[in-house]
């Protein structure tokens, strides 16, 4: 009987430790998903536009294909990579970190351009007739599933930041829970928006009640509102968290005095308004870590025209001639 009441006791506290390495996991995953958040909004902000001009039929089922594409970006690519880099070369994080934020306002900045200059045509859509609505609509996935790579890269890479050190295998169940929480968070959104308008006109035609049927013709006529919105939230969003990631990043790599002149001035804001000092002081902080996202974008895309992508073509010719 002894043997068993021990045998059980520590059953028992194997089970406390599982259970606290749960709760462990989870509690990180929480913290590293929302460290992840502006990243997360871009991400829900850009990936409605991949099923414009589609018959509401297919909406589903591209947001669907879009949703695999970017579990499999997340679990059988960046996830291996993401636990190699942090094991045997955990000091290219912070600079890896800092590409992803110059991407982010890059893109921050290019949409911001675009409003004020917009172009005279829409490269998605060149060379691709309305007649071929099935090759439009593989062209448009695999965009999107490209684009999702990078915003997933951004997202992996800033979770993996803000994990504490722990065992390969934790590490591993952590970056999985945070990778399908956050597509499953993205993308269920996404569903949920572009099939909004579609719910607002059944309410409008077939609601029973007066208030229904009200509802309804708000919801559709707020849609194209709250698109615009959520696009423009998306874009501040892009600007704020790659701003304050290469902003981190300087200060990581030794060269802290913008980080400083920011955090200073983000505390001389604060205490001009001593009743809501916090709010204020990280709202100004954002902001300012906002502005220089915008200019370090700015910067950034006529490199990106004049350098990057020609190089990126000429890579990508001899890749596709060694093929031939």
């Amino acid at each position: 009987m002894s043997g068993l009441l021990a045998l059980l006791d520590d059953v028992a506290a194997i089970a406390k430790i599982a259970a606290s390495s749960v709760d462990d996991v989870i509690g990180q995953a929480a913290k590293a998903g929302a460290k992840a958040a502006g990243a997360v909004i871009d991400d829900a902000a850009v990936s409605p536009k991949y099923v414009h001009g589609f018959s509401a039929e297919r909406e589903l089922p591209i947001v669907g294909r879009i949703a695999l594409g970017s579990i499999k970006n997340k679990l059988i690519f960046l996830l291996p990579a993401g636990l190699l880099l942090s094991n045997l070369a955990p000091g290219l994080i912070a600079p890896l970190l800092m590409l992803g934020g110059g991407y982010l306002c890059y893109e921050g900045a290019e949409k911001v351009a675009h409003k004020l200059f917009p172009d005279a045509h829409h490269p998605d859509t060149v060379g691709l007739g309305p007649d071929d609505p099935a090759h439009l609509e593989e062209e448009k996935i695999a965009g999107a599933i490209k684009t999702d790579f990078i915003l997933s890269a951004e997202i992996m890479t800033i979770a993996l930041a803000a994990i504490p050190a722990s065992s390969l295998v934790q590490e591993a169940v952590t970056l999985a829970i945070v990778a399908i929480g956050i597509t499953i968070a993205v993308y269920g959104s996404v569903a949920l928006i572009v099939k909004a308008d579609d719910l607002g006109l059944l309410m409008s035609v077939s609601g029973r009640l007066r208030a229904t049927r009200a509802a309804g013709r708000g919801i559709v006529r707020g849609m194209p509102g709250f698109l615009i919105g959520l696009t423009w939230v998306g874009t501040a969003a892009m600007l704020w968290v790659g701003g304050s990631i290469v902003v981190h990043g300087m200060e990581e790599l030794g060269a802290g005095w913008l980080g400083h002149h920011i955090h200073d001035w983000a505390v001389a804001v604060g205490h001009l308004v001593p009743q809501a000092g916090a709010a204020v002081e990280w709202t100004a902080k954002a902001a300012m870590d906002g502005v220089f996202g915008l200019a370090l974008g700015l910067a950034l895309i006529p490199v990106a025209a004049w350098a990057i992508v020609p190089a990126w073509s000429a890579v990508s010719g001899l890749f596709a001639r060694a093929r031939g």
